[in-house]
Order: C-alpha cells, then structure tokens, then sequence
C-alpha cells in the first residue's frame, strides 16, 4: 500500500497590537483557550513604537482561519488582523544551523554558498551558518548538510509582508475596536 505524504502549507496572520505588556499572553492565550495550536509565532516593534505586530502562522482550511481572525479581532489590544495571501506575501525564516566540519569544511562552505548562508561561526571542528527564506529552503539545506553531522538547530517563526503598497494599516477601522468584547 503506497503512502501519500500531503504537506499543508500554513496561513500566515499578521496582527498589529498596541506595544503593551501582556499583549502576546493574551493573543497567545486565545488561541490555548479555544484550542487553536500555532505552527510559528514571531512578534516585534514596528517603525511606530506604540504599536508591535505579531506574525502567526495556523494550518486549517479557509473557514478555520477566518474563525481564528475573528477571535482574535475581538481581543481589545489588537488594532488590525490580515490574512496575508501566500502567493502575494513576502515570507522568511531565519536559522542557525551547526555543523561538524572536519574534512568536509570546503564541501559544507560551498553549500553554504549556495544557500547564500552567512557562516557565523568557525570552530576547529564545526561551522555555524545563518539562513534566511522560505521554509522550505531551510529545510533542503538542512537535508544536505545531515549527512556531515548536523549538530543542533533553531529556527525563529516567520515574517511576513504582503507584496506591494497593501499594508495592515488598511485593516485598523473595526467594528468592535476599543469595546471589550470579551
């Protein structure tokens, strides 16, 4: 019986939140509460520092991720929620991934080039590199470089901006903003 492997490619949210603390306990908590899980969170002041924007990526089909942004339109911190359209967004990751070098060191650089990794690190033994993009150019390099000793690894969660002058900005005017609907 032949296995069919079907990889689910995340949807990506972008909410923009007043830079207050326990915001992200409370966009975090939204999802626990209602059993949502969360594929990758990154958050991070934006060009205003009144304002941070938290970038979630969920796995679920279309009517699933309109109910999380309905959620989560609904927390009183939150200024704007866009679903950002994959096949019009800029997304990245970014990674550090470890390696044992030994006699291998000229074959993992020229992966590394390749990738156009950053090396970070070089040890007598190991080099560190740095690469950003899409996951799925992470996890190729990561595949090629397991074969030599790939040593530790982390990831940050995604980024991600739609492509051209569409900005979260144009998201701020809701019903219910500053009404604690909770």
């Amino acid at each position: 019986m032949k296995v069919e492997v079907v990889i689910v490619q995340p949807s990506v949210l972008s909410v923009l939140v007043h830079n207050q603390p326990g915001v992200l306990v409370r966009v975090a908590g939204m999802f626990s509460r209602r059993g949502f899980n969360i594929d990758s969170l990154t958050v991070g002041v934006t060009q205003d520092p009144e304002f941070s924007r938290i970038t979630v990526a969920v796995c679920g089909n279309q009517a699933f991720i309109d109910q999380v942004k309905k959620q989560i339109e609904k927390l009183v911190e939150v200024v704007a929620v866009q679903i950002l359209p994959l096949n019009h967004s800029v997304v990245r990751g970014l990674a550090l991934l470890k390696v044992k070098a030994g006699d291998n060191r000229s074959e993992i650089l020229k992966l590394a080039e390749v990738f156009r990794a950053n090396v970070v690190d070089i040890s007598g033994s190991t080099v560190t590199l740095e690469v950003t993009g899409e996951e799925s150019k992470i996890t190729a390099l990561a595949e090629l470089l397991a074969p030599y000793g790939l040593l530790e690894t982390i990831q940050t969660g995604l980024v991600a901006l739609e492509r051209g002058e569409n900005t979260i900005y144009q998201y701020e005017e809701r019903e219910n903003y500053e009404q604690n609907v909770l």
